[in-house]
């Protein structure tokens, strides 16, 4: 009996050891982490994140495998950026990234020492996320979805070329979307046009403000603005309503509410961002003298549905050279 009850403590004591054994083991380190904050849900700042994980994944990072990313959408709320980034920093990853200029300059806010990067944001140099694009001098990079605003400008004219005023919509507490509307506002100022702006802090101010420029204007401009990017179904139908042609910033925002766009590729430009993750994941480059890059890819998208609403034939929309 003396000898059973010796065996079993002796089991006993070996699970135990085997446990705290467990317990001190040390993390794999061929297994990076990547913390992700996202801005808000929307058809960009999504194609953005899935194209980063590709980028990863086609440069030696697959999620499950050798990667693990921790992922929060901080769905436009401030508390919920502050909160989210402080979590995603307490968890010392190997590399942070902010989609958007509100999660970039929350996670900025939370760390200096930790590797970060960010994408789909207008201006890192003025949201005060790098001193230059060509050394960023910080530990952030990233690639800029700044679009090509006059462009976009002259393609909503070469729709609407008898148009007089132009309506441009924007939530001018986005630093983002206020770089752009200043750069809108001089190019038509320049073109000789009538301008009416209007400013929606939140999602449920965005119906009211486009229809009070709706029911006043020839065309209408929205930059790449999340506010208006995540009520842009409720922007289409006022605008179908109104019949008023709307260029959008984003394919993502025409494709629910606009009528053309050039606009950035937002999987390309996550999968240039997935790129230089990756050689900050290898080693071989660091935030601080990686150089911000700008999107390789632009998309040219007519919104079919939209033209036939509003008695436009899309075949007479052309892509601006």
């Amino acid at each position: 009996m003396k000898k059973n009850v010796l065996v079993g403590l002796g089991l006993v004591s070996l699970l135990m050891l085997g446990a705290c054994g467990q317990g001190n083991a040390e993390p794999d380190s061929s297994v990076k982490k990547v913390g992700v904050l996202q801005t808000v849900q929307h058809g960009s700042f999504d194609e953005a994140y899935e194209g980063f994980k590709e980028g990863l994944a086609e440069n030696g990072y697959v999620e499950g495998e050798n990667l693990e990313i921790a992922y929060q959408n901080a769905q436009n709320n401030q508390d919920n950026l502050k909160s989210m980034s402080e979590n995603l920093i307490k968890d010392q990853p190997d590399l942070l990234l902010g989609i958007g200029t509100p999660a970039g300059q929350s996670l900025a806010n939370g760390t200096t020492e930790i590797p970060a990067l960010v994408t789909a944001v207008t201006d890192l140099k003025a949201a005060k996320l790098v001193k230059t694009y060509e050394e960023p001098g910080t530990n952030m990079s990233g690639t800029t979805n700044l679009s090509p605003i006059k462009k976009q400008i002259d393609l909503l004219l070469s729709v609407t070329p008898d148009a007089k005023k132009v309506g441009l919509l924007y939530n001018a507490g986005e630093v983002n979307s206020q770089i752009q509307i200043d750069v809108a506002t001089e190019y038509l100022e320049e073109l000789g046009l009538e301008i009416m702006v209007r400013n929606a802090t939140s999602t449920n101010d965005v119906q009211q403000a486009t229809e009070s420029v709706a029911s006043e204007v020839d065309a209408i401009y929205i930059p790449t603005d999340s506010t208006f990017a995540s009520a842009a179904t409720v922007v289409g139908e006022v605008v179908k309503q109104h019949k008023i042609p709307l260029v959008a910033g984003s394919v993502d925002q025409v494709k629910e509410g606009g009528l053309v766009t050039l606009g950035v590729d937002y999987v390309s430009l996550g999968k240039q961002t997935g790129e230089m993750a990756a050689k900050i994941l290898d080693g071989e480059a660091q935030p601080q003298t990686m150089p911000v890059e700008s999107a390789r890819d632009l998309a040219f998208y007519i919104n079919e549905d939209m033209a036939e609403a509003l008695g436009i034939d899309p075949a007479s929309i052309e892509e601006p050279k």
